[in-house]
C-alpha cells in the first residue's frame, strides 16, 4: 500500500489537557476511517505539538505517545507562539509526510471535512483550505472585528483567504516550499497564499470549543492582526507620510489665514484652537512614531536571524501504526 499517501496531521497544543484526550481519540477515529477506505497509508500519524504548556499537556502526549503507534509528540523548550508552534509541527511532519493537515487542538474546525481534505488532495490539488461557511457561532464584535480585517487586508493588497484560519492540508511539494519562507515575523495566512499551487476550498461550521477557554483573546487577536498588516504591506507607512503631508498643507492655508488676519487688524487670541492644533499634531507625531517603530522592530527580529522555536524533545519517528496492527491481529 506504498502507493497511498502517509498523512500526518499536525497539532499545535497549548495547555490543552481538558480537551487533549478526547482531541487524540476523535483524529485517531478519523484516520483510522480513512486508512480503511484506502485513501492514507495505515502508518498515517497524529502530531502534537507542546508549546511550552504549563499543565499536563506534554505528560499526556508523552504518554500516548509510548502507548499508541500512531499518535506521536514534539515538545518545544518554550512558548514560541501558535504560528511558530504550527511551523515546528510542519517542519517535522514534513521529513516523512506525503501530505499534512494543521488543525486546532480544541476541534471547532469540523474534522469531518478532512476526508474531503484527502479526497481533493486525490483530484491532484496541493493545498486545500478549511473556510468557515458563516460566523453564526461569533459575537457582533468577532464578526465585525474579523470582517474588517479581512476588508483592510484586501484594501492593502493582501490577498488572503476570508475566514480561514490554520485549518488546511498542504501536500509535501508545498510544504516544501513554504518551508524555504525563512522570515522570523511569520503570517502563515498570508504565505501560503503566495506560494501559488493549485488550491481548493472546503467550507464547513464552526463548532464550540470541547473544553477550556479561547486561546486568543482580544488582546492576541489584535496583535495578530497588527503582525499580519505590518509583515506583508508598508501601505500603513505611506498611509502616515500623506497624512503628514495633508496636514503640512492645511498648517501652511491656516498659517497663511492668520498672516491675513494679522495684517487686517482682526486677530481675536484662541487658547481652544491652540490647545486643540497642539493635541491634534501631538497625537499624530506620536502614532507616526509609533508606526514606524512596529516596522523598524519587525527589521531588528530579521536581522538577528535568531531560530523561531527550540525543540526539546521530538518522538515522531516511522513506525506502524496500531491500524495496520490491528489488521494483523
Amino acid at each position: 500500500m506504498n502507493h497511498y499517501p502517509k498523512l500526518t496531521i499536525v497539532v499545535p497544543c497549548y495547555n490543552e489537557e481538558e480537551v487533549l484526550p478526547d482531541t487524540m481519540k476523535q483524529l485517531a477515529e478519523v484516520l483510522e476511517s480513512l486508512a480503511n477506505s484506502n485513501l492514507i497509508r495505515e502508518d498515517s500519524t497524529l502530531l502534537f505539538v507542546d508549546d511550552g504548556s504549563r499543565d499536563r499537556t506534554w505528560e499526556i502526549i508523552e504518554t500516548a505517545s509510548a502507548q499508541k503507534p500512531h499518535v506521536k509528540g514534539v515538545k518545544l523548550s518554550r512558548n514560541a507562539g501558535h504560528q511558530n508552534a504550527l511551523l515546528a509541527g510542519l517542519s517535522v511532519a514534513s521529513e516523512r509526510s506525503d501530505c499534512v493537515i494543521s488543525i486546532d487542538a480544541d476541534l471547532q474546525d469540523d474534522i469531518r471535512v478532512i476526508r474531503t481534505f484527502v479526497e481533493k488532495y486525490w483530484q491532484g490539488y496541493d493545498i486545500v483550505y478549511g473556510v468557515r461557511d458563516s460566523r453564526k457561532t461569533d459575537t457582533w464584535f468577532k464578526r465585525t472585528t474579523a470582517e474588517g480585517f479581512y476588508w483592510v487586508m484586501g484594501k492593502l493588497g493582501i490577498q488572503l483567504i476570508p475566514n480561514h484560519a490554520d485549518f488546511r492540508l498542504m501536500s509535501k511539494r508545498a510544504l516544501e516550499e513554504l518551508l524555504n519562507y525563512k522570515e522570523t515575523n511569520l503570517f502563515l495566512r498570508g504565505i501560503i497564499p503566495l506560494l501559488g499551487f493549485p488550491s481548493a476550498k472546503v467550507y464547513y461550521d464552526r463548532k464550540e470549543r470541547l473544553a477550556g477557554e479561547s486561546k486568543y483573546p482580544l488582546k492576541k487577536m489584535l496583535a495578530f492582526a497588527l503582525d499580519g498588516i505590518t509583515s506583508f504591506s508598508i501601505a500603513p507607512i505611506r498611509f502616515v507620510t500623506a497624512l503628514g503631508f495633508i496636514t503640512f498643507i492645511l498648517s501652511a492655508v491656516v498659517g497663511i489665514y492668520a498672516i491675513v488676519q494679522e495684517l487686517m487688524g482682526r486677530t481675536v487670541s484662541g487658547w481652544t484652537s491652540l490647545i486643540l492644533s497642539i493635541w491634534l499634531l501631538g497625537g499624530l507625531e506620536l502614532m507616526a512614531v509609533g508606526l514606524i517603530g512596529e516596522y523598524i522592530g519587525k527589521i531588528f527580529k530579521e536581522v538577528k536571524r535568531r531560530p523561531r522555536y527550540t525543540i526539546e524533545t521530538n518522538l515522531y519517528k516511522t513506525s506502524r501504526s496500531s491500524f495496520a496492527s490491528r489488521k494483523e491481529e
